[in-house]
């Protein structure tokens, strides 16, 4: 096993090292607006998986997808290059979901906006059910006898 630290270094390498391989030198038409947003490399150096996200619709997502899978060898040959290491990881590409969950939490979050704008107007007439102030003044035991 490695140390935790160098595996999360050599997978930031790793996240560089495709990121400008898909800027420069993959020139798939297929390619879509692809950012590298995350690597991942196991603590025995063998698999690294590359997290990534597609502007565009979901034919350019399953285009981009396929041209990844097919570049797959070139993009693996630079890694063991630059990173000079014994066995060359595998690689795994995944579509990164930040995007979707980021549009699913704002819209529970206009949710959210919308329902306490609904309690604050019906609380905006409203009044207290018994004394406005019940804590205003403390208790005198005479009170109590009454």
């Amino acid at each position: 096993m490695v140390d935790a630290a160098r595996a999360r270094k050599l997978a930031d390498r790793i996240q560089r090292i495709v990121a400008e391989m898909l800027e420069r030198r993959v020139k798939d038409p297929r390619l879509g607006f692809v950012t590298v947003t995350d690597a991942r490399l196991t603590n025995d150096l063998r698999d690294a998986t590359v997290y990534y996200t597609v502007f565009g619709s979901d034919e350019e997502k399953t285009g981009t997808a396929a041209a990844l899978e097919s570049a797959k060898g070139i993009i693996r040959t630079e890694v063991g290059r630059q990173t000079g290491l014994r066995h060359t990881p595998s690689l795994t590409f995944k579509s990164d979901d930040v995007q979707r969950n980021a549009e699913h939490i704002e819209t529970l979050l206009a949710q959210a906006r919308l329902s306490d704008a609904e309690v604050a107007q019906a609380a905006s007439g409203a009044t207290p059910a018994g004394d406005p102030d019940p804590y205003k003044e403390p208790r005198r035991p005479e009170d109590d006898e009454e």
